[in-house]
């Protein structure tokens, strides 16, 4: 245990005293690490820092399990005055503020995507127990719901719903059915464009026979806004004030932002969480929001040489699946998403954003969130060429160049 926590975490971290912490004392006891991911001059992480001080306080004073728990502050600050001052309001260590490439690797390994971000993850293996912490720490301040893992979805969204017109209905009649968890809101403009298109889908599932449901998840800031919204839905919602069932729901999938699909299997488990890639059936989209998730193998080929695009696929993709089923077997996401990229408007936007040279073949890792890109310039692309360039990229053995 101690040895993960070391590999995540390094050998030392430091506190508000600016004294070390060593990590392998740290981690003898303890089976869940929250990495609190912020920043000294944003106001909702200044916010949030208060509640989770009186959060962290209660849990050390008063919990059976205050030893299995630890914070630790992994902080975006660029000036180090501002880093040790928010660091003096803390009771939990951080990492140090000069270890800014670890930094970035939990960044990318944990997908943050904004600021105050709380994850939850097993300090044996390093798994996400709970990506939305910071809903932990408003729904469960003294910490009796600990370890905050994950339940399976009819548990947790058992209760009455709503249909239009005041109809009742109850979570069972979701058995046996597709479900896609819509999490939305009025006032959020590609909301309301993604529930036109939706309501079109919808019902052309419904009429074609298939089990399908879907549940409405609001995140209006008011019932009355709620209940207009709604108005527009031919399925199922979650009661505006059932804000507890909401934000549990909101946890489970560890929502960072709307609208978000969540899509669900007939045994509630997840199919994907890009339901709205799906639903709006755009490549250019869907390859947008992954290209924007994590580091992403592309291959740029020459397509107008006839067969190329094809032979690119066929070269990549036994790789690819390679490395899916060996993370999916430890249970883990993949680390590398893989892409070929011919000659269209996306991939010369992204040759440009990148500042890639016009080379084809060309060999690419880019990871839009560290603002990093990684270049194999070679003659030929073989299956060996790949496989040592995304070995070396695992083993982090590559020397990143800037975005």
């Amino acid at each position: 245990m101690s040895e993960f926590l070391v590999n995540l975490l390094g050998e030392r971290l430091v506190n508000s005293e600016k004294a070390e912490v060593d990590v392998q004392a740290l981690g003898s006891k303890l089976s869940l690490v929250g990495l609190y991911f912020g920043c000294s001059l944003n106001g909702p992480c200044k916010q949030f820092n208060a509640s989770l001080c009186e959060f962290y306080s209660k849990f050390k004073k008063s919990s059976e399990h205050k030893d299995k728990l630890e914070i630790v502050f992994v902080s975006s600050d660029q000036d180090q005055k501002h880093w040790q001052d928010f660091l003096q309001e803390m009771q939990w260590p951080a990492l140090p503020f000069k270890d800014k490439h670890r930094k970035m690797k939990l960044w990318n390994k944990y997908k943050v995507t904004s600021v105050p971000s709380l994850v939850f993850a097993d300090t044996a293996t390093g798994k996400v127990v709970c990506r939305n912490g910071l809903l932990v720490v408003r729904d469960d301040p003294k910490g009796l719901e600990f370890p905050w893992g994950p339940k399976p979805f009819a548990e947790v969204v058992a209760g009455p719903l709503l249909r239009n017109g005041g109809q009742a209905a109850d979570s069972s009649s979701l058995e046996g059915s597709y479900v896609g968890v819509y999490f939305s809101a009025h006032w959020c403009p590609p909301c309301r464009s993604l529930t036109r298109v939706l309501v079109e889908s919808y019902r052309a599932v419904k009429e074609s026979g298939q089990k399908f449901e879907i549940v409405f998840v609001s995140a209006d800031r008011s019932e009355e806004s709620f209940k207009q919204y709604f108005s527009e839905m031919p399925w199922v919602a979650i009661p505006y004030s059932d804000e507890g069932r909401r934000s549990r729901l909101n946890r489970l999938y560890g929502i960072q932002g709307i609208p978000t699909l969540v899509l669900l299997d007939t045994e509630g488990h997840v199919i994907t969480r890009q339901g709205r890639v799906e639903v709006l059936n755009d490549p250019d989209e869907s390859n947008a929001v992954q290209l924007n998730e994590g580091p992403c193998l592309v291959l740029f080929v020459d397509a107008e040489e006839e067969g190329e695009l094809e032979a690119a696929k066929g070269l990549i993709q036994p790789i690819a699946e390679k490395i899916a089923a060996k993370h999916k077997a430890k249970e883990e996401e993949t680390p590398l998403l893989f892409f070929v990229a011919g000659e269209d408007d996306m991939s010369d936007s992204l040759r440009d954003y990148t500042n890639l040279p016009e080379a084809a073949p060309l060999l690419t890792i880019l990871d839009m969130s560290a603002r990093a890109k990684y270049v194999r310039d070679v003659e030929e692309i073989t299956p060996a060429v790949v496989e040592q360039f995304v070995s070396d990229f695992l083993a982090e053995k590559l020397k990143p160049e800037p975005i």
